[in-house]
């Protein structure tokens, strides 16, 4: 028999199913997504490349190097009268080495990563068993191997997460504990019995884990064993690897010449890559360098996040004088700025794109929220660590009114609250076009949605959505089901041609 909540909840969902407005939005027209600032301008719109800091009052600035994230010093508190109840994160990892397929054929420099240990080893749960020693990698390249690698040489893997973003994984994880124990009293006290509290979740990319390490230390001063969520090679939801042939396609429809504002771009950009190209090596036919400007990108913002020299053209394996200059790596940033909006909000496929390809893991946050409506036993707080890729397709899927590339560390935090008082139908004022502002009863339960991204409410293009800071519950669910089906019950289907998109 189901429970009178569930009905009540079943009931506001058939009120909302009927006005939520599932279509795609264009984002605002802003220097991000206008081709000819991104190829001429100066600059990169005040964003910061070079520095995991950013000084206290500019906090909010986006920081490639280390976004910005909820602190106790910038969170808005929520009115009185509303209680949390849960909270699930979904961040990208911190910064790290650039990966091996960005590198250039030679590179002038070594990397190296003598200051920290990725530590690989198997361990028994009874301590009455024999242990092991706490084996970590160290990088070599052997005088007799003749196959020495391309591109970047050192002890570093390509990528990790370098020693000074296992820091900021670390002032992350005591920044959010800092809000929602300190600030919120939400959290437990690091004393009490916190771990059937929490949930940590990683993907099969062992850069997550080297992240939520260092998070959970920072979070809870524990260096004790904590068991991390992951699904399994091929079907993961978070990074996402399941396989979706029609979302796949979309995407890569987004990025080819039929698509004439990303061939536009590539054709303005001819001269840009032929700079990069004489002093990277990089031979022009080389299909992943000029696709896109995604391995350029990583190649030159890792550097300068680490505070590394931007290269030079090798002659006689020598630096030469001829370098990229900041002017080409900020014109590179802005392209890759570009290059995410319309990929994941300017493209009119984009949504279809990723609620195909992400819908999965919407379904499991949805699954998340609706549990805590009915107040099923679970964890009140849920991290995940992932990666740019699931963050830019979640902020696909709640059609971000500004769209950016996620940089290192980047946040989206979802609240659930519960309204004291009276919870019964009422009217929200407004005009009839917006589910959020019109006269329609909707019986929410009085649980409502707060989303932010960078430490703020986010704005959705979406009007049924709009500023998601205190969202009627309902309405949020009724959006990602009407996307993926409850319980992703649409995913396969959308994903394999037989129900459309």
């Amino acid at each position: 028999m189901r429970s009178w909540t569930s009905i009540l909840i079943s009931i506001g969902a058939t009120v909302i199913a009927q006005e939520v407005d599932l279509r795609w939005y264009p984002p605002s027209n802003t220097s991000i997504n206008n081709l000819t600032t991104a190829l001429r301008g100066q600059g990169v719109y005040g964003f910061i490349f070079n520095t995991s800091e950013t000084p206290g009052a500019q906090y909010g600035t986006y920081n490639w190097c280390n976004m910005p994230h909820v602190r106790k010093s910038e969170y808005i508190k929520p009115a009185i009268e509303y209680e949390l109840k849960y909270v699930e994160v979904i961040q990208r990892h911190h910064k790290r080495t650039p990966y091996a397929s960005n590198a250039f054929p030679v590179e002038s420099y070594h990397w190296d990563c003598n200051d920290q240990g990725l530590y690989y080893y198997g361990r028994h749960f009874d301590s009455h068993s024999k242990q092991p020693a706490e084996g970590f990698w160290e990088g070599y390249i052997s005088p007799i191997n003749p196959y020495t690698p391309s591109g970047w040489i050192g002890t570093c893997q390509f990528p990790q997460i370098t020693s000074a973003g296992l820091d900021d994984s670390w002032v992350h994880g005591r920044d959010l504990y800092g809000v929602y124990h300190d600030l919120l009293g939400f959290l437990p006290s690091k004393d009490e019995s916190w771990r059937t509290k929490v949930a940590y979740r990683v993907t099969q990319n062992v850069i997550t884990s080297q992240v939520v390490g260092m998070l959970i230390s920072g979070m809870w001063e524990t260096t004790e064993s904590i068991p991390l969520l992951i699904q399994g090679v091929g079907v993961d939801s978070l990074e996402p690897q399941y396989s979706c042939s029609v979302g796949s396609k979309l995407f890569n429809t987004i990025k080819s010449p039929s698509n004439a504002a990303w061939q536009d771009h590539l054709v303005a950009a001819a001269g840009l890559f032929g700079r990069l190209d004489n002093v990277s090596g990089v031979p022009a036919d080389d299909a992943g360098f000029h696709a896109s400007f995604d391995h350029y990108f990583d190649n030159l913002s890792a550097r300068q996040c680490h505070a590394k020299p931007l290269p030079c053209k090798l002659e006689g394996g020598v630096n030469s004088t001829t370098c990229i200059d900041q002017a080409i790596a900020d014109t590179v940033y802005r392209l890759g700025q570009w290059e995410y909006s319309q990929i994941y909000r300017d493209a009119p496929t984009s949504l279809a794109a990723s609620a195909t390809t992400y819908g999965v893991w919407i379904a499991e946050l949805s699954e998340h929220l609706r549990n805590v409506m009915v107040s099923k036993e679970g964890p009140i707080y849920f991290h995940n660590i992932a990666h740019d890729g699931s963050v830019s397709r979640l902020l696909s899927i709640l059609q971000a009114d500004v769209m950016v590339w996620p940089g290192m560390g980047s946040e989206v935090v979802f609240e659930i609250y519960r309204q004291n008082g009276n919870a019964t139908s009422f009217p929200i004022p407004g005009n009839s076009t917006n589910i959020r502002g019109g006269n329609v009863g909707i019986n929410h339960g009085g649980f409502f949605v707060r989303v932010l991204f960078g430490g703020k409410p986010l704005k959705s293009s979406n009007p049924s959505l709009g500023l998601l800071d205190m969202v009627p519950a309902e309405i949020l669910l009724e959006y990602f089901d009407g996307l993926v089906g409850a319980n992703a019950s649409l995913i396969v289907g959308k994903c394999n041609g037989t129900v459309p998109v």
